[in-house]
């Protein structure tokens, strides 16, 4: 299952989405392309294989990846703080 987004999780990530966008998926890029090459590829596919802006579709991916990574993060926290 996966975790909730928060509204301050989203918030975070839009903030550095949109503080500079070029650069932000440039490293995100880069970073899923280690930390998850599989998950990379299908972003990359995707967003080749649609009539949309390919840059669009793959900052949309990147953002909700960085959101979900920072929540399975917060609910770990919360989860070892009930232990």
């Amino acid at each position: 299952m996966l975790p909730v987004i928060s509204e301050e999780n989203y918030q975070v990530v839009i903030s550095e989405v949109l503080n500079d966008l070029p650069n932000w998926r440039k490293s995100m890029i880069h970073y899923i392309k280690e930390d998850n090459p599989e998950v990379n590829s299908a972003i990359v596919q995707l967003a080749q294989s649609t009539n949309l802006d390919p840059k669009a579709v793959a900052t949309g991916a990147y953002a909700v990846y960085k959101m979900l990574e920072h929540a399975f993060e917060e609910q770990a926290f919360i989860k070892d703080d009930e232990d």
